[in-house]
């Protein structure tokens, strides 16, 4: 499967494996995926993540987290918002606040791929990739 949008598919796996309860998702390697699985972990919105396969035929496996014994996924929403034909860039004091706060947004900025939180820390700017809550 040759997806153009990587960040897209990557958030759709993960869509549709919390919502039939799967315990992991495996999505393509690359180093944009790397990096949102690594602030997913951070955030607390996914258990962790680890590389497997080799050469082109890397995956990452994604462990999600469900919360009480309904298994309800920890990730309610992926919204994806800067599209390939459609990029959407913010400053630092612009950056939107997902749900007051509670949610956040995933940002590439020129210092890596950050929350929102973290990018106003730091008073960067950039594209702003998803919301998640």
């Amino acid at each position: 499967m040759a997806a153009n949008d990587t960040i897209s598919d990557m958030l759709t796996r993960i869509r549709n494996a919390c919502s039939v309860r799967h315990p992991t998702t495996q999505v393509p390697t690359t180093k944009m995926t790397r990096s949102i699985a690594k602030v997913l972990q951070e955030e607390g919105f996914i258990e962790g993540f680890e590389e497997v396969g080799v050469g082109v035929q890397k995956h990452l496996i994604l462990s999600l987290k469900y919360k009480d014994k309904n298994r309800q996924p920890i990730i309610n929403t992926l919204k994806r918002v800067s599209k390939p034909g459609l990029r959407v860039y913010s400053n630092c004091n612009d950056i939107p606040r997902v749900l007051g706060g509670i949610g956040i947004a995933i940002i590439s900025t020129s210092k890596g791929i950050m929350t929102d939180r973290e990018a106003r820390k730091q008073k960067v700017g950039g594209e702003i990739l998803c919301y998640v809550w």
